[in-house]
């Protein structure tokens, strides 16, 4: 077991050393660069850049150098915790993503264990009753979650929040704290405002892990060892819980791999529409501007994530599985 663990953290390390050079790559594939962005911007407000103080600013940000000394230099740097300078913002990007990073890991779990909390339940209850009332309304709800787009149900609830209660459900704090420092009354203030986005941001993902469990128990209850167990008289409840929900949690447990980026890269529009100070706002802003290192880090971070998830949906797996332990030892 610890010889499997071991492997797959080194295949991890390796992964998100391929993926900071896709990230780079992917960041400058666009034409221009920041100062092309930057001087575009000057010229629509009426002000120009003469050329020298054009290369003067490419030569201060290192972008008169081969893309693979550029990134050599970022590299340098990310080892050692130091992400650079954001181009836009004249700050260290650990100070620009700073608190909203956080923000959007707290955002980002809170929807995961909503997503696990409700579809598991759910989707055990749908298999083991299923064709019954319930059953069906689940799966209507299922299927209106995985139709309806995240960023629309944000819409409709801030309306007719706005209309019918006159009451502002955007951002993670409430005026008086968006701007203060971290307190216990600040942390209470989050804790208030985080229960909306994260059903938001979750509701898809639930929609579609029901599904996926449902299906996964329903495949299971119908195997012959369940028969058999039945056949002998074991309790409903043993019959169901000892093997076949554990069996059916291997697709299940695998998802954690792409929940994570998915959370954070398709919190994009929600946190437009509510306003919400995350990480996605930002990398949008940044690929527009084309903030090479803002960009890229945040980039870089949802490539670790992704790698950080499926490292962790393997141990769940090895976890919940004891085959996958014996086909190891």
């Amino acid at each position: 077991m610890l010889a499997y663990i071991a492997r797959r953290a080194v295949l991890a390390i390796l992964t998100m050393a391929a993926i900071s050079v896709f990230a780079f790559i992917i960041i400058q594939l666009p034409p221009g660069d920041f100062v092309d962005a930057y001087i575009a911007n000057l010229s629509a407000s009426g002000s120009s850049v003469s050329m020298e103080e054009a290369k003067s600013l490419r030569a201060l940000y290192g972008l008169d150098q081969p893309v693979y000394v550029q990134y050599m230099k970022w590299m340098s740097r990310v080892l050692v915790g130091d992400f650079g300078e954001s181009m836009e913002w004249h700050r260290p990007v650990a100070e620009v993503i700073g608190d909203r990073l956080w923000l959007t890991i707290v955002l980002s779990l809170a929807a995961l264990l909503l997503t696990w909390g409700i579809a598991l339940p759910i989707g055990i209850y749908s298999a083991v009753r299923q064709y019954s009332a319930l059953d069906y309304i689940f799966t209507s709800i299922s299927f209106i979650g995985l139709a309806v787009p995240n960023f629309l149900l944000a819409l409709v609830i801030m309306y007719f929040s706005f209309v019918l209660f006159g009451a502002n459900v955007g951002g993670l704090f409430s005026s008086e704290f968006d701007l203060a420092p971290w307190s216990l009354a600040k942390v209470w203030d989050l804790v208030k405002h985080l229960p909306l986005p994260a059903v938001i941001l979750a509701l898809a993902g639930t929609a579609q892990l029901i599904r996926i469990m449902r299906a996964n128990l329903l495949d299971e209850l119908r195997k012959p060892y369940v028969v058999t167990a039945r056949a002998k008289g074991m309790p409903e409840a043993r019959v169901i819980w000892k093997y076949p929900v554990r069996a059916a949690l291997n697709p299940f447990a695998s998802t954690i791999a792409y929940l994570f980026p998915y959370l954070v890269s398709g919190s994009i529009i929600i946190s437009l529409v509510l306003s919400l100070p995350t990480v996605g706002p930002l990398l949008l802003k940044a690929l527009i501007a084309q903030d090479m290192f803002l960009a890229g880090t945040i980039v870089l971070l949802l490539g670790v994530m992704t790698v950080i998830g499926t490292f962790i949906s393997d141990l769940v797996l090895m976890w919940v599985d004891p085959r996958i332990r014996f086909q190891m030892d």
